[in-house]
């Protein structure tokens, strides 16, 4: 990966924190993916670190918090996030959002939804022109029960703009599926270019097929992204 996206995440994840996190806000989400990992690094460089408490989205936001000397808590503790930071695999012209490529989309959503706040940092490569489903090509992220994958599969085929679905597997690094987090498996369904005002829908209705714990269409989640361009500058997207 060039040094250029690395330093575009880095200044959006960087500002995002800056502009957003205040000294009353006590519990803070932190996302998974590798923008993330700058804003946790960040966080990590506050003096007032002490005085939050992080909730993470998954092992790899777990191990992000710890790492960068950053009090640990957990969304059962804290059902009520002040502020949550995140990335996103793309973001659409109303900042609809995929999400999951990292396999962590049901505790990522369970954070977002827990907290007041909840602010989007990517790099340039992001960012649709208008739908999702432009640039992130390997389909809607879906956490399903192992034993429902078939029928999950098959169920899919009846909703409209289904073009294919698979489970996603570990290739090299896992003979089998990808297990989540939570213990469920991924499959990933390309519906092709979502329109904007079919995401919430499409979201409705893969959520309601049996055996479907979470989709990673994040509908209405956000109200503000910072994406990191490819010249230095960070783009502020709001609605």
């Amino acid at each position: 990966m060039s040094s250029l996206v690395e330093q575009s995440k880095k200044l959006a994840a960087y500002k995002a924190v800056d502009e957003n996190l205040k000294d009353s806000h006590s519990v803070v989400g932190v996302g998974s993916g590798s923008t993330v990992v700058y804003v946790a690094e960040r966080l990590g460089q506050l003096e007032h670190k002490s005085s939050f408490v992080c909730i993470p989205t998954g092992f790899q936001s777990k191990e992000l918090i710890l790492s960068n000397g950053l009090r640990l808590g957990s969304v059962e503790e804290y059902s009520s996030i002040d502020i949550a930071f995140d990335g996103a695999d793309e973001i659409d012209s109303q900042l609809n959002l995929i999400k999951g490529g990292g396999a962590c989309l049901m505790q990522e959503k369970l954070v977002a939804s827990c907290s007041k706040q909840l602010f989007i940092v990517a790099d340039y490569r992001k960012r649709s022109p208008e739908k999702l489903g432009h640039a992130w090509r390997q389909g809607v992220p879906i956490e399903v029960v192992p034993a429902a994958y078939n029928k999950v599969l098959n169920d899919l085929k009846n909703l409209e703009g289904y073009k294919s679905a698979k489970v996603r597997y570990g290739g090299t690094f896992k003979a089998g599926p990808v297990v989540t987090d939570n213990s469920m498996f991924i499959i990933d369904a390309d519906f092709g270019e979502i329109p904007v005002e079919k995401v919430s829908t499409l979201h409705s209705q893969i959520k309601g097929l049996v055996g479907v714990l979470e989709t990673g269409l994040f509908a209405n989640m956000t109200t503000t992204a910072y994406i990191g361009n490819e010249d230095g500058s960070v783009a502020t997207l709001t609605l």
